[in-house]
């Protein structure tokens, strides 16, 4: 038989779904109306466009393109699912990195400069390497974990301000992030790691391939032809499940909950505060770091580091990411792909409209918002339901006192109560 806090977890855990699966289909609906309106209001728009508008939205990972009289057509896309699996792999990651923060109590808004310094650590390693000398798969590994290594330092520092002189969390993220933002943009202004013999381009870095170094993969492109999709979505999968084990199967992981239950009380049960809040933001930011150095060690995405101006999307869609999976390292899997989804429909909005890709920035934006109201929503699915069962209560209680005054007929008893 289940305990009833077992209960009451899982009852918890249902809740907190439905209020994420709600806000999902409320920035659905919202994207829904967006393109109709255009669709309505635009002169080189009409109520078929918005039609196709809204098909793509929900299913523009299946769109196949247009046929011979120019509809829409839609099936199973090999390269658009290989492409939502490749962009789905910094998501998880930063998705990961929020998460496991917020599991300890802490609010890790220091994705993105984490981001950074991982995607620094790791071009820099990846093209510096000779590999003439050392092998192109020696190089991979030592440019991954150096750009976790990389992201695990600089997400230390906000860990330490927090620990040692109580300074909030948000606020050092904010300021690392910043730092994070010039100091890459000073380092790779200095360096030899410019693209200069691609002269049409200026201020990219070159792409790890220009070094002989890029993610294996693994028999996906044959999956998924003319896709980006390499190895780095496996890794991101399997990080993810030992995110989990670790956080709800070891001591290591109890201890880092406990913290962010209670630092106190964890302090006074022998639980050392300082070191796993130091620990839980050092692991956050070696997973926003991950995503960075799986990104870029595909072999096909270039960095641009030329005034540099505004800090990676990816880092801070990682909040959206962790919210709607209730901060589950294995919901941060779906939830990435989802997004990852939303990314992909833009495109094909953009190629098949005439719309602009922007719309499913609207419905991001929408799903960010009510992510981070979901606790509201989730009070409002709970307060209905304890509405309904204290009325059942009071209608219980106010039966039982009338029937102890006499104002109601007690219920009849059995002939065998009588007789005993």
């Amino acid at each position: 038989m289940k305990s009833p806090m077992s209960l009451l977890r899982k009852k918890d855990a249902t809740q907190s779904i439905l209020a994420s699966i709600l806000s999902i289909i409320i920035g659905l609906v919202v994207g829904c109306v967006v393109v109709l309106v255009v669709g309505l209001t635009s002169d080189n728009l009409s109520l078929s466009s918005a039609w196709d508008g809204i098909r793509l939205i929900f299913a523009g990972i299946f769109s196949t393109g247009r046929d011979a009289a120019g509809q829409l057509t839609f099936g199973f896309n090999p390269t658009n699912i290989g492409n939502m699996l490749f962009r789905a792999t910094p998501l998880i990651l930063t998705g990961l990195s929020v998460a496991v923060a917020f599991k300890t109590g802490l609010f890790n808004i220091g994705a993105p400069g984490q981001y950074l310094m991982g995607t620094m650590a790791t071009l820099m390693l990846a093209l510096g390497i000779p590999s003439e000398s050392v092998p192109t798969g020696l190089i991979w590994i030592i440019a991954f974990l150096g750009g976790c290594l990389a992201g695990a330092v600089w997400g230390a520092i906000p860990g330490l301000l927090k620990a040692f002189l109580n300074i909030n969390e948000v606020l050092a993220c904010i300021m690392t992030n910043w730092l994070a933002a010039n100091l890459v943009t000073w380092m790779f202004d200095i360096s030899n790691f410019k693209n200069v013999v691609e002269n049409t381009k200026s201020g990219y870095i070159y792409k790890t391939t220009f070094n002989g170094v890029a993610t294996p993969k693994l028999g996906l492109d044959k999956l998924f032809p003319n896709s980006q999709v390499n190895m780095g979505i496996l890794i991101a999968i399997l990080i993810a499940i030992l995110m989990y084990i670790m956080m709800s199967k070891t001591t290591l992981g109890y201890q880092l909950k406990a913290c962010g239950t209670n630092r106190h009380a964890a302090r006074y049960a022998g639980v050392p505060d300082r070191r796993n809040i130091v620990l839980s933001m050092a692991i956050a930011g070696a997973l926003a770091a991950a995503g960075a150095s799986l990104y870029y060690l595909s072999g096909n995405t270039e960095f641009y580091w030329s005034t540099y101006q505004s800090l990676p999307a990816t880092g801070f869609n990682g909040i959206p990411v962790a919210l709607l999976a209730v901060n589950h390292p294995i919901g941060v899997i779906f939830t990435g792909c989802f997004m990852s989804m939303l990314d992909i429909a833009g495109v094909q909005l953009t190629n098949l409209t005439a719309y602009n890709e922007y719309i499913t920035d609207v419905i991001i934006a929408t799903i960010v918002y009510l992510s981070a109201f979901s606790l509201v929503i989730k009070m409002f699915i709970t307060g209905r339901k304890k509405r309904k069962a204290q009325k059942a209560n009071t209608a219980a209680v106010s039966t039982s006192v009338a029937e102890g005054e006499g104002l109601l007929p007690a219920p009849e008893t059995e002939k065998g109560g009588e007789e005993a």
